[in-house]
């Protein structure tokens, strides 16, 4: 790394946050002009509709990215990742309850242990108890479905490599999972110990539609992570079931009419004989439909099933 290449990229997603944002931007300059190396402060406003662009128009130094509309969460912090040329690429929430001197404290965790993303853990949270409880509801389901090894997946404030999101799309509300969506890769994911402050102006995002979208992303991911690049194994192994299933009793319904001339219209074993047949069929051929296109995802994007670290050659 030349000594003149921005060592750091600070990327922070704002929706309505006026009362937040200078104090929080102060707060950054002073945390990474500690650090001593070249960095650059991204702002992402999500579509505000309050005084946030005209205030941060008023600070220096800052790149302020516009977007459109409010896009959400997810889709502000890829515009700022892809706009980042830092070394380290570091993400925080814009209501202020990250604490950004707690960002050197992550990148020395990272170069020390070798790590590829290092996450916030909000071990002492200062929210509200529902939000703590549907939070931890969360990561219980987390656990059961990726597992990816950290225990505050929701905490915005983590350090990554820039390498890490040369194969990474967010969508949704990914970007929760970003550390899963590494791991998969096989990236060497942390975690520290950080300080959460009370929030002291604007109102929260979070809410319940919110908590379940994210909860339809997770189980996105588990998808992602099994079954990327062999669909066919999960919905072939359901249509398979479900005609071996059917053919059973299919056999029941023919042995009852030839041995006991049982009259069969009265019975289910006709309509889960047929329905299950076809509904078998079809997840058996959308399940071959899924593979080809997996096929075809992997091999017209730059995304891969797995991701080189590095080729020695000596």
């Amino acid at each position: 790394m030349n000594e003149k290449d921005l060592y750091i990229s600070v990327v922070v997603p704002v929706f309505n946050e006026e009362g937040a944002v200078a104090d929080l931007h102060q707060k950054i300059i002073s945390a990474v002009q500690k650090i001593a190396k070249p960095f650059e402060v991204i702002f992402v406003n999500d579509g505000s509709k309050d005084k946030t662009v005209e205030i941060l128009k008023t600070l220096t130094p800052i790149k302020i990215i516009n977007l459109r509309r409010n896009f959400g969460q997810t889709a502000a912090m890829d515009a700022g990742i892809k706009a980042a040329q830092g070394y380290y690429i570091t993400t925080l929430d814009g209501d202020g309850q990250n604490d950004p001197n707690d960002i050197s404290r992550l990148i020395a965790k990272l170069e020390q242990d070798n790590l590829d993303v290092v996450s916030g853990w909000r071990k002492n949270r200062k929210d509200t108890f529902s939000k703590k409880f549907f939070s931890r509801c969360a990561a219980r389901v987390r656990k059961i479905l990726i597992d990816d090894g950290i225990h505050d997946s929701g905490c915005s404030l983590k350090v990554y490599k820039k390498e890490c999101f040369e194969h990474v799309e967010l969508v949704g509300e990914m970007h929760r999972f970003i550390p899963a969506l590494l791991k998969i890769k096989g990236f060497k994911i942390g975690e520290l110990e950080v300080k959460h402050h009370l929030r002291t102006t604007g109102k929260t995002k979070y809410t319940i539609t919110r908590g379940i979208k994210g909860i339809l992303d997770m189980l996105g991911v588990w998808f992602w992570k099994k079954y990327a690049n062999r669909p066919l194994h999960f919905f072939g192994a359901i249509g398979l079931v479900l005609i071996f299933v059917s053919g059973l009793a299919g056999f029941g319904a023919v042995y009852k009419k030839i041995f006991f001339d049982q009259d069969l219209s009265n019975t289910a074993l006709t309509t889960l004989s047929m329905f299950g047949f076809m509904i078998g069929c079809q997840f058996f051929v959308f399940g071959l439909i899924a593979d080809i296109l997996s096929k075809t995802y992997f091999n017209t994007t730059k995304d891969e099933v797995y991701d080189i670290k590095e080729i020695i050659e000596k």
